[in-house]
């Protein structure tokens, strides 16, 4: 832990090395970070690891962090990705101000780059295939073979280049590539592809380039040209550090230092952009967005708070070694934020009909109900009673199990906020299903308490039948059964009963709830009204969480 402001703050290795350069005037006492995602696909809850520690770091040490968007393959990249990373890094709370870069912003500079080291007799233009060049670079325990062309002259490799780019020759029959070490023990030095042909249109520069530089080329003199002081990168780029530093280095350029954290690993979820592109195109799910998505924007879609996120974020923590998180510590942590911000509502997911014999026919009357009992600033609100309500089926039993105190025949529970009533019958259809539940109840027991001092165990919550709002709720659950999908064929592991559609009776004051707001359902869970199948009038609910808080109790348990 360290000390800010009198305050005590998390600590973690990075900070540790910001700290030493800064005492040492390493980078004239800038700190400057960024977050370069690829316009590939949507973010998902790993790169909001990464945007929070970007800029937080930058934020914390009153530094800069720029928005930059490694846009190199056209093929793949679309300006939606770009919007909705945008769109995701606000949402978070984080700002770029003017420093929204892209890769192709570079593509004149970095093609002067690659110029330059086919001069310095440091990259040749070379007519192996893809497959041809994959296997001529040997394995960990094989060397490499050195491609035929890989000698050159500096002047045929410029002449080839130029034509390159001229549009020339089709894809895939040249490609440029560093002359390095075909020997080198790094299989990344084994002379790597700069430059590729590829003819097609990108999503900011049009036709005006058919040639593109690879990433590993383009990542590391972006960070060059953007002056990044700090260039924070996960663990699988460890590997790559070589090369940058190679490239850097050959050129004489500004060089930013590599520092490589461990990536997010979430139980239950595939973490692959790749992966989570074919549950979209095969319509496993039904977008990008999909509640059940581990994306920025599905996470945001179920309910999830930015606050929640970056709290989610900072527990985690910043390790040097792979590890997988328990998805019930996300959860955990917005069960904390709702809790305490959530207003109160009851509903009912699954109705079963109580009627209360003695309650007179034509009587309505209100409710006073606690908006949140965490935050009585919220208030309170009149919930409408009548003679009859709904019910959770689950509330009912005819044959209880010993420590069920809910409602049964002969025995009397409380009503949220309202009566103690008592099952006095029961109806059942042709099939054997309880249909409606008989009750009476106790006029002198209103707001929950007998003036005559006898207790029930039992409190469940209920909404009037008359002045209910039908509304789909959808409950949803993990996508995958199993704590790895990402091992082997994950769709032998996708969990079948991952969304369930119910129609249920809610108390009148969810009928005009807002798009995106935020409710717990008392006993029930926390819920948010979908953002794009709501109508007005007509809210459509996903579950965010249930009440059950499994991270708590394993903290218990340890």
């Amino acid at each position: 832990m360290a000390k800010n402001n009198g305050t005590t703050v998390p600590t973690n290795f990075i900070k540790k090395i910001i700290d030493d350069d800064l005492k040492t005037n390493k980078w004239e006492g800038r700190v400057q970070t960024r977050f370069p995602p690829e316009p590939n696909g949507y973010l998902h809850i790993g790169h909001a690891k990464s945007i929070c520690l970007n800029f937080g770091l930058a934020k914390e040490y009153k530094g800069l962090c720029n928005l930059r968007f490694d846009d190199t393959n056209p093929s793949k990249e679309e300006t939606e990705y770009v919007d909705s990373i945008m769109e995701d890094v606000h949402w978070l709370g984080f700002d770029w101000e003017d420093r929204c870069f892209y890769a192709s912003d570079y593509f004149d500079k970095l093609y002067d780059y690659a110029v330059q080291l086919i001069k310095m007799g440091k990259a040749y233009v070379c007519d192996l295939t893809a497959d041809e060049v994959h296997a001529t670079r040997g394995t960990l325990t094989e060397l490499g073979k050195e491609s035929p062309y890989r000698n050159r002259s500096v002047e045929e490799n410029l002449n080839l280049f130029e034509r390159m780019r001229a549009g020339e020759f089709e894809e895939g029959a040249k490609t440029l590539r560093s002359k390095i070490d075909m020997a080198a023990g790094n299989l990344n030095m084994r002379d790597p592809v700069i430059y590729r042909i590829l003819k097609t249109d990108h999503h900011r520069t049009g036709n005006k380039w058919c040639i593109y530089p690879m990433y590993d080329f383009t990542h590391c003199l972006s960070d060059s040209l953007e002056k990044i002081t700090h260039s924070v990168c996960t663990l699988e780029f460890e590997d790559h550090r070589p090369l940058y530093d190679w490239y850097l280095d050959q050129l004489g350029v500004y060089h930013p230092q590599q520092i490589e954290f461990a990536r997010l690993n979430l139980s239950y979820t595939l973490m692959s952009k790749r992966k989570l592109l074919e549950l979209v195109e095969k319509k496993i799910v039904s977008g990008w967005d999909d509640p059940r998505m581990p994306t920025i924007s599905g996470l945001r879609r179920r309910g999830y708070t930015p606050e929640s996120i970056r709290d989610f974020s900072e527990r985690i923590g910043v390790a040097k070694k792979d590890s997988v998180v328990d998805y019930a510590l996300l959860e955990y942590c917005i069960r904390e934020d709702l809790n305490k911000h959530a207003q109160r509502a009851m509903a009912v997911i699954r109705p079963l009909k109580v009627i209360i014999d003695n309650y007179p026919d034509s009587q309505f009357e209100e409710i006073e109900a606690i908006n949140n009992p965490e935050d009585l600033s919220m208030g309170t609100r009149k919930v409408p009673f009548s003679k009859v309500l709904y019910i959770e089926k689950d509330d009912f039993m005819l044959e209880p199990p010993k420590k069920y105190y809910r409602l049964a025949p002969g025995r009397e529970v409380r009503l949220r906020y309202a009566y103690y009533i008592k099952c006095t019958d029961f109806v059942k259809d042709d099939k054997g299903e309880i249909t409606e539940i008989h009750c009476t109840y106790d006029p002198t027991t209103r707001g929950g308490s007998s003036p005559d001092g006898r207790k029930v165990q039992g409190t469940i919550h209920w909404v009037s039948a008359f002045h209910a709002v039908d509304a789909e709720v959808r409950i949803f659950e993990q996508l995958f059964n199993v704590e790895n999908p990402g091992e082997g064929d994950y769709s032998q592991f996708l969990n079948p009963n991952s969304l369930e559609i119910v129609q249920a009776k809610l108390e009148p004051s969810l009928k005009e709830a807002a798009p995106g707001s935020r409710w717990q359902f008392e006993r029930a869970g926390y819920f948010c009204v979908d953002t794009l199948d709501s109508k007005p009038g007509k809210p459509v609910f996903n579950r965010t969480v249930t009440l059950k808080d499994t991270w708590a109790k394993l903290i218990k348990k340890v």
